[in-house]
């Protein structure tokens, strides 16, 4: 099974940890994700830009409305992502309680990715 975790964490927060400690951090993070790729579980992921630079786009009443800024106002701001391969949630949630992120704060919300989704038989029901 395939899993998308969602790394979040109040990205001020984040900034007020000492340069060093989070150099420490990071270092773990990239030591965790080398062993996931090791072991043939990591598929895909990426950090991503500050949610201040995003850019959210709707639509209302049929007309394109594009906002600066994150979908919504939380404590807490997407920083990144990976898709991991695991055998069961379990083994997906102990895979996310090894962030290294969570003990300044950080947050991890895992979901199963439904394999092979048809969109086309989803539109048509």
């Amino acid at each position: 099974m395939q899993f998308l975790m969602l790394c979040c964490m109040d990205e001020s927060q984040w900034e007020d940890i000492p340069q060093p400690q989070r150099q420490t951090i990071m270092d773990e993070y990239g030591k965790f994700v080398e062993g996931l790729k090791k072991d043939g579980r990591y598929l895909a992921g990426a950090k991503l830009d500050q949610s201040s630079r995003a850019v959210t786009v709707r639509q209302r009443s049929g007309k394109p409305v594009i906002t600066d800024g994150p979908f919504a106002e939380t404590k807490e701001q997407l920083g990144g992502y990976h898709v991991v391969e695991c055998k069961d949630r379990e083994e997906a949630v102990s895979l996310a309680l090894r962030f290294p992120t969570l003990g300044v704060g950080g947050t991890v919300e895992v979901r199963a990715i439904e394999p092979e989704f048809d969109y086309t038989s989803e539109m048509s029901k």
